[in-house]
C-alpha cells in the first residue's frame, strides 16, 4: 500500500481532475491500480491538501477544502474579470446605458432564480410584467417580483455587514405572499415546527437540516465567517461568498425560499468583496440549464468529509461561464447599437442614449408595447423624462401613442427601419 500512495503522489493529485467517487469509480485508475486503490490513494493525498473553515456540521464535524489547481485557476480568472481589472463595453462603464443593462440582468436573474424553485412563467410575461409595473397574477410572478426586489436591494446593501436581521429581510422579501404560512417570512424555523428537509422526487431524503434550536448560533457564527470575524488565515472572496451560499443550502433555515436566499446572499457576498461586475451575471440562468448537476455539487460535499471543493469546483465553472456570457453578449448588443448609430449617423445628435436604445430594441422587436412605466422601469429615470422620450419619438413619427385602459402606451410604427433611414437621410 505504501508503493501505492508513492506511486500517486508521483503524479501530483493537486494537478488531476477533483472527481468524487460516484465519477472517478468509472475512470481507468493509473498505475494498474483497482479503481478502490486509486480512490484511497486519492483521498490520502488530499487529505494532506485540506483547510479547515470555522463552520461544522450538525455532528461537529468542520467543513474543509483544497485548493487543486483548477481551483486557484478559476479564482484568479474569476478575481481579474469579476472585479473590473479589465476594459469593458461601454455597455456597462456609460451611465446612459449602464442601469437599462442592470436591470435587464436583475430581470433575468430575478426569473431563471425563481424557475430553480418551481416558478413556471414564461421569460416574455415576467420580463413585461416587471418593466410594466403590473400587479403578479399568481404565486409564480409573485416569485420572480419578489427576486426582482430582493436583487435591487442586495445592490443598496452591498457595503453592509451581514446579519441576522440582513438574511432575514432579504428572505422576507423574497417569500412575501408566496408562502402558506405567511407567518414564515423573513424569520427562521421554531424548535416546535417540523423541520423542512430536502427529498428527491423519488421520496428519497437526500438532507436534513440541523435542529432549529441551533440556528441561532449556527447562523451568527455563519454572519461572522462571511464578515472575516472568525480565523479562516486566508480565502479567496470568490470561495467565501460560495460557503456562504452552500451553507445557506446546509443550516435550511426558513420553511421555504432557502435556495433563492441563498443565490441572494451569495451576490450580496460577491459584492461585498468588490466583485462589482458579479452585478450584471446571471448565475442562475446557467444554473438551470443542469439543475441536477448544481443538486450534486451539494451532495457530493455532504457525502465526502465536508469537502466543499466539489462545490467550489462547479459553482467556479458556472461562475467563469457567466462571465463569458457576459463579455458575448455585450460585444453583440454593441454591434448592434453600431448598427443602429450607423443608420441614424446623420440625425443621431436628435437622440438621447435611452431613445437609441428604445429605437434599437424596437427594431429587433416590432411588436413591443412600451408605456412610460416600463420606459422608466427599464432606464431608471423619472416619469417626466420617461413621457419625454417617448412624446419626443412620437412627434418625429417614429412611435404611436393611443389609450390602453387608464393609460397611454407606444407602439413602434410599421416598417421603422425604412422611417429611421428616411428620417436619418
Amino acid at each position: 500500500m505504501a508503493r501505492i500512495f508513492t506511486l500517486y503522489a508521483a503524479d501530483g493529485v493537486s494537478s488531476q481532475r477533483y472527481l468524487h467517487w460516484d465519477e472517478i469509480r468509472y475512470k481507468r485508475p493509473p498505475h494498474d491500480l483497482a479503481v478502490e486503490e486509486w480512490w484511497v490513494a486519492t483521498k490520502f493525498a488530499r487529505r494532506g491538501m485540506y483547510r479547515r473553515i470555522p463552520l461544522v456540521d450538525k455532528a461537529g464535524h468542520p467543513f474543509v477544502y483544497a485548493l487543486p489547481d483548477e481551483v486557484l485557476k478559476q479564482t484568479d480568472y474569476i478575481a481579474s474579470y469579476a472585479s473590473g481589472q479589465i476594459r469593458l463595453s461601454e455597455q456597462v462603464t456609460d451611465p446612459a446605458t449602464r442601469d437599462r443593462y442592470l436591470v435587464s440582468q436583475l430581470i433575468e436573474e430575478a426569473i431563471t432564480s425563481s424557475q430553480l424553485e418551481g416558478a413556471s412563467t414564461s421569460r416574455k410575461v415576467a420580463r413585461d410584467m416587471i418593466r410594466s409595473g403590473r400587479q403578479p397574477r399568481d404565486r409564480s410572478e409573485q416569485m420572480i417580483l419578489n427576486n426582482f426586489h430582493a436583487m435591487q436591494r442586495i445592490g443598496e446593501l452591498r457595503h453592509e455587514k451581514l446579519t441576522i436581521d440582513l438574511i432575514c429581510e432579504i428572505h422576507k422579501i423574497v417569500t412575501e405572499g408566496t408562502l402558506e404560512n405567511s407567518d414564515a417570512a423573513g424569520r427562521f424555523q421554531l424548535p416546535e415546527e417540523d423541520r423542512v428537509a430536502v427529498w428527491a422526487e423519488e421520496n428519497q431524503l437526500l438532507h436534513s437540516p440541523p435542529p432549529a434550536d441551533q440556528l441561532p448560533e449556527r447562523m451568527q457564527r455563519l454572519c461572522d465567517f462571511a464578515n472575516a470575524q472568525s480565523d479562516t488565515g486566508y480565502l479567496p472572496g470568490a470561495l467565501r461568498a460560495l460557503v456562504i451560499h452552500f451553507m445557506i443550502g446546509y443550516e435550511h433555515p426558513f420553511e421555504d425560499g432557502n435556495g433563492r436566499t441563498a443565490r441572494a446572499l451569495f451576490y450580496w457576498s460577491m459584492l461585498n468583496q468588490g466583485y462589482w461586475l458579479t452585478e450584471f451575471l446571471s448565475v442562475s440562468r446557467i444554473l438551470k440549464r443542469a439543475p441536477g448537476k448544481y443538486a450534486r455539487s451539494f451532495l457530493y460535499t455532504e457525502t465526502d468529509e465536508n469537502d466543499l471543493t466539489y462545490f467550489f469546483i462547479y459553482n467556479l465553472n458556472v461562475l467563469h461561464r457567466a462571465i463569458d456570457e457576459l463579455h458575448a453578449y455585450l460585444a453583440h448588443k454593441m454591434a448592434e447599437v453600431r448598427e443602429v448609430r450607423r443608420t441614424l449617423r446623420q440625425s443621431a445628435e436628435n437622440f438621447n442614449p435611452r431613445q437609441l436604445a428604445l429605437l434599437q430594441h424596437a427594431l429587433k422587436n416590432p411588436t413591443t408595447r412600451y408605456s412610460v412605466q416600463s420606459h422608466k422601469t427599464s432606464h431608471r429615470v423619472s416619469t417626466e423624462t420617461a413621457r419625454s422620450d417617448l412624446i419626443g419619438l412620437e412627434s418625429m413619427g417614429l412611435l404611436t401613442k393611443r389609450k390602453s385602459g387608464k393609460r397611454y402606451v407606444f407602439d413602434p410604427i410599421p416598417d421603422l427601419g425604412e422611417a429611421i433611414k428616411q428620417f436619418s437621410g
